[in-house]
């Protein structure tokens, strides 16, 4: 039987690809902070789902997540779906460094403990690192500057250890899942933003491209077309942009 752990499944779109996944027959190992939450989750499927209450931002993160391989008796798919973020045009501190502890530290962490662990199995059949990053990565937001940054550092993080995975012949494929926006508990409810996307739209998107192994994955054609407008304004022009979500 497949196995995938899926950090940040306690709601939103972990969840529902957590489930999603439970439903076709495979293992899975959910991870969050909430552990009511997880128990929830887990009790739809208990016979297939296992769950661990792991915070990233914390120092025994990384070893949480090894007792859940083991628990779970291996791994074939991380996905990384824990992450943070906030509107902040008032740069307030705590925010951002709340934004940089789950999407930058503890994503380098769990990421980085993932491909540790498939170059020691060296797994007949190949692994899968996949992330749910964003849009958000292509240029720095100002009304959102910590979690603009934290996307592109993930973007880069990630096409590090897939260069690395190929010097190092690791039988793994890195996947960078970029969705626009949606409609999860981290936009609080807010219906106003633009081409916003339900998780039932979502959520088979990402799921199809985690099972075809692709490099880069924008969800959906519409948010690939903006983010490739976005990547060709100059920098010199895109300061004078007032951008408002």
């Amino acid at each position: 039987m497949k196995k995938i752990i899926i950090i940040g499944a306690s709601s939103g779109m972990g969840m529902r690809i957590a489930t999603d996944f439970a439903r076709a027959g495979w293992r899975v190992g959910i991870a969050a902070r909430n552990e009511q939450r997880l128990a929830a989750v887990r009790d739809l499927f208990p016979d297939r789902i296992t769950s661990s209450v792991i915070d990233v931002t914390a120092p025994d993160a990384v070893k949480r997540f090894e007792d859940l391989i083991e628990e779970l008796d291996g791994m074939d798919i991380l996905l990384y779906a824990a992450g943070t973020g906030w509107y902040n045009p008032v740069l307030n501190l705590g925010k951002d460094e709340a934004t940089i502890g789950v999407n930058v530290t503890g994503f380098t962490r769990i990421i980085n403990a993932a491909y540790r662990y498939f170059k020691a199995t060296a797994n007949a059949s190949k692994g899968r690192i996949a992330a749910i990053t964003s849009v958000a990565g292509v240029k720095g937001l100002g009304v959102s500057a910590a979690y603009a940054a934290s996307k592109r550092y993930q973007w880069t993080y990630l096409q590090a250890i897939d260069q690395l995975a190929h010097s190092q012949h690791v039988n793994v494929s890195v996947i960078d899942l970029r969705p626009g926006f949606v409609d999860t508990p981290l936009l609080e409810g807010n219906k106003n933003y633009p081409m916003l996307m339900s998780i039932d739209y979502a959520a088979p998107r990402i799921e199809k491209a985690i099972m075809a192994r692709r490099r880069v994955a924008t969800i959906d054609s519409r948010w690939k077309i903006v983010a490739g407008l976005w990547g060709m304004i100059p920098n010199c022009l895109w300061p004078c942009l007032d951008i408002k979500m």
